[in-house]
């Protein structure tokens, strides 16, 4: 199954949930189409599974294959299933380099590290789906420190996690720990996901 590019504010809507974080698709929030308001039908077991998996995955936009991988070596690690899989997602190079306020958006991200715009350690790395290490820093190349959109991005950031830091004058951010459960989003509940992996 390819990368889903079809309209973000109906899917936003259908999972209700704010896939940009901004919340600006749910201004309405109901479902899309005619049948859409006052639709919200009682899910079943299966169903509530599928949408949680479906909220996680799209709001990373990663394809199911992808996104059972990283799953499955969740669960090889120590630990909660659920919440290492969150943290692997949020270790991802384009999440974190969109967390850091150099994209507007995770899509956004992702194109800036496949043109290899994005370092990490001073190296050049254009891998999306790069697991970033604690300690490791994240930065621009000299010759994409003047982007636009870089520039715009930068402007617009209202917050940065805790576990990053971010040095305006070199442009670029260093990932300190791994984020813990209540800093990542709360509307996702990451038991269902390994209960619908676990049938």
């Amino acid at each position: 199954m390819s990368r889903y590019t079809g309209p973000k504010f109906k899917l936003s809507r259908r999972l209700g949930i704010s896939l940009s974080g901004t919340g600006k698709e749910l201004k309405r929030p109901f479902p899309p189409g005619q049948h859409g308001p006052g639709q919200r039908k009682k899910l079943s077991g299966y169903g509530v599974q599928l949408q949680e998996k479906q909220k996680l995955r799209h709001m990373y936009g990663l394809n199911e294959k992808q996104f059972r991988n990283l799953f499955d070596k969740a669960t090889k690690l120590q630990g909660i299933a659920g919440e290492n899989f969150m943290f692997l997602l949020e270790s991802r190079l384009d999440n974190l380099v969109y967390r850091l306020g150099l994209a507007n958006s995770r899509a956004g991200a992702r194109q800036l590290v496949s043109h290899g715009h994005v370092t990490v350690n001073g190296k050049k790395v254009d891998i999306a789906s790069y697991l970033v290490q604690t300690g490791d820093v994240i930065g621009l190349r000299e010759k994409s420190r003047n982007l636009t959109v870089v520039k715009e991005a930068i402007a617009n950031r209202n917050y940065l996690p805790a576990y990053l830091e971010f040095n305006d004058a070199a442009l670029e951010g260093k990932f300190i720990r791994l984020p813990e459960r209540s800093e990542l989003a709360q509307e996702i509940d990451e038991k269902q996901i390994v209960e619908f992996y676990s049938r």
